[in-house]
């Protein structure tokens, strides 16, 4: 029986485009999925750029409005990596059309969106998925199994932060990602929401809240992206800056875990400073994105004198999706992420079987986003339950 092909029509093209585009084609090449991808079209307003996009990546057509992309009956799986004001719309046309969902994080725009989204999908029956690649990075899929195997015992702590500082020059121009119509938050929903997507996978379900935002620089120069985080100015006119610069807060989850939390553009130095500390009765672990494939773990259990961290390069065989790519310790990088996440994607489709993280996740974490945002409006401890 021959493998299902998967017809991909992706709508962006710049960052995550590249991003997605890269692992759609790598997939086949280190993993035997029971369904591939096939890179049927992709899809942008401007025709120039998407169309030369389509050659460069390989996507073998294009489109200019994702309403056309939606209505091909050529097209398996609707990929989309546009601005977040579209998520909802796009998610919801696609499902309604019969069509599997990959759809870039923050899932929606607000509460009431992300539920909207889960319910067309669930009606639908179609397979969804939300792309928090960072789950599937070797290093924290062990820590998950050292997690779940008890090394760690109770767990007591979490502390994550997610610091970047590439819109720290105050004439770094207002771009779609500082403007609070198009994306809902600024560090808080870009950053903050992988920090918790984390914290749920390897801790558990967020009890409650209390956080602040701030933004330092309250106007910018208007201009837009031009890829990666880079961007350009438009002419010299200010606009607000109506988002948060950063965000930090606290939280108590479900199985008595305490935790804190940072995302900021703010922090000079840090290029993509995505860390995690996790502290239990038995040990502990901690992983930092720059340094992606190394886990560091401390067990209790050492013998006196022997006790401290050790690091783990998570690049063996036995480490999750490690055994698919080089021998050991020939490292993998960022791109790897989104391949592994992929591979899920294709065998879900294949066999039915819905992965994770998917609609059900964005919507939970889209709650904790939420209800920071209402205790740093509030000043107060804001429950999860109060947000649902």
């Amino acid at each position: 029986m021959g493998k299902k092909q998967i017809r991909v029509g992706m709508i962006g093209y710049k960052f995550m485009g590249k991003a997605h585009s890269h692992a759609y084609r790598d997939v086949p090449f280190y993993f035997d999925t029971d369904g591939v991808p096939v890179m049927q079209a992709i899809c942008g307003r401007d025709e120039a750029g998407v169309k030369a996009a389509a050659q460069k990546l390989g996507w073998a057509s294009y489109e200019t409005d994702w309403r056309k992309l939606i209505e091909r009956d050529d097209i398996d799986l609707i990929d989309i990596g546009a601005p977040n004001n579209a998520h909802a719309e796009i998610a919801i046309a696609a499902a309604q059309a019969g069509k599997h969902i990959l759809c870039e994080k923050p899932l929606a725009m607000s509460v009431e969106e992300a539920k909207r989204m889960l319910e067309a999908v669930r009606k639908a029956g179609v397979i969804h998925m939300i792309c928090h690649n960072y789950r599937f990075v070797p290093a924290v899929q062990y820590a998950k199994k050292l997690i779940d195997e008890g090394r760690l015992g109770k767990i007591y702590h979490i502390r994550a932060n997610y610091l970047q500082d590439w819109i720290m020059d105050p004439n770094f121009p207002l771009v779609w990602r500082l403007k609070k119509e198009v994306c809902g938050s600024g560090s808080h929903g870009d950053l903050a929401a992988h920090s918790l997507d984390l914290a749920r996978f390897l801790v558990g379900e967020f009890k409650e809240v209390n956080g602040m935002m701030e933004t330092f620089i309250k106007e910018r120069p208007i201009g837009e992206m031009s890829g990666g985080l880079s961007a350009n100015v438009k002419g010299g006119e200010l606009g607000e800056v109506d988002v948060d610069d950063a965000s930090i807060f606290m939280a108590r989850f479900e199985n008595g875990a305490v935790g804190v939390f940072e995302a900021t553009r703010f922090a000079g130095g840090n290029r993509n400073g995505n860390r995690f500390e996790i502290n239990g009765e038995r040990g502990s672990i901690r992983w930092d994105m720059e340094q992606m494939n190394t886990l560091q773990f401390y067990s209790a259990e050492d013998e006196p004198g022997m006790q401290g961290f050790r690091s783990i390069n998570c690049q063996e065989e036995v480490h999750p999706y490690a055994g698919a790519y080089w021998p050991p310790a020939h490292i993998i990088g960022y791109e790897h992420t989104f391949i592994n996440l992929f591979t899920e994607l294709m065998n879900g489709i294949a066999n039915g079987k819905n992965p994770t993280p998917n609609f059900e996740d964005g919507l939970n974490n889209q709650i904790v986003l939420e209800a920071v945002q209402k205790s740093a409006q509030t000043g107060r401890w804001v429950s999860i339950a109060e947000v649902k």
